[in-house]
């Protein structure tokens, strides 16, 4: 499987690439404003993982765009900035969080499903974050997954239709519990889509 990995010029993109590679991806890393959709369209991938980092979505170069241009073509995972991308691509205010949470450790509660299968619930992992996707601004179409009962955060989204996942905490630290697991789960989730998308292509083609 090839991923594409935009990086949001963050220390942790190369541990998620590192776990990434263990469980048998091929790899592009490009920073976040060292790539254009033109050149994405020429690559051969078959999915995005949006990187952490340490701005806001508005300052994350081409990261909320390639979610608005990818979501449903390619199956995409934000981590961290990139999940609260993917909130501010589909129109969520991204706010400050309740508390400062800074390598700190949370019980992460989730719906088992989807990313999550096979994962206790709880888990405990490892938040890196001041800001937040506004609960209250989420659109219909982004289904909450994952959550803190500590301070009621927003953990995990989901969206309801299209292969389009996100992750506050970060999976790839040391102290996260199943952080390999998660990964493993897009990954055979977006072989799905993926095999999904052939048939139907396939289908269109012999019509």
């Amino acid at each position: 499987m090839k991923i594409l990995m935009i990086d949001n010029y963050d220390s942790f993109t190369y541990n998620i690439v590192q776990y990434l590679y263990e469980l048998g991806a091929d790899v592009i890393v490009k920073r976040n404003d060292r790539i254009s959709v033109e050149d994405i369209d020429r690559l051969d991938i078959d999915a995005i993982v949006i990187s952490p980092g340490p701005c806001t979505p508005n300052e994350a170069g081409i990261s909320v765009k390639v979610i608005k241009e990818y979501a449903g073509k390619y199956p995409i995972l934000g981590v961290c900035l990139g999940h609260q991308s993917i909130g501010a691509a589909f129109g969520a205010k991204i706010i400050k969080a309740k508390c400062l949470m800074h390598g700190k450790t949370s019980e992460i509660y989730h719906n088992r499903k989807g990313i999550f299968k096979d994962i206790p619930s709880p888990f405990k992992a490892v938040r890196y974050h001041s800001l937040v996707i506004d609960r209250n601004t989420l659109p219909e179409e982004i289904e909450v997954i994952a959550w803190t009962k500590e301070d009621n955060e927003i953990m995990g989204i989901q969206h309801r239709q299209l292969p389009l996942w996100g992750v506050q905490f970060h999976p790839e630290s040391i102290l996260t519990e199943y952080g390999k697991k998660l990964l493993e789960n897009f990954m055979d989730l977006s072989e799905d889509f993926n095999q999904k998308s052939k048939g139907k292509l396939k289908t269109i083609s012999n019509s």
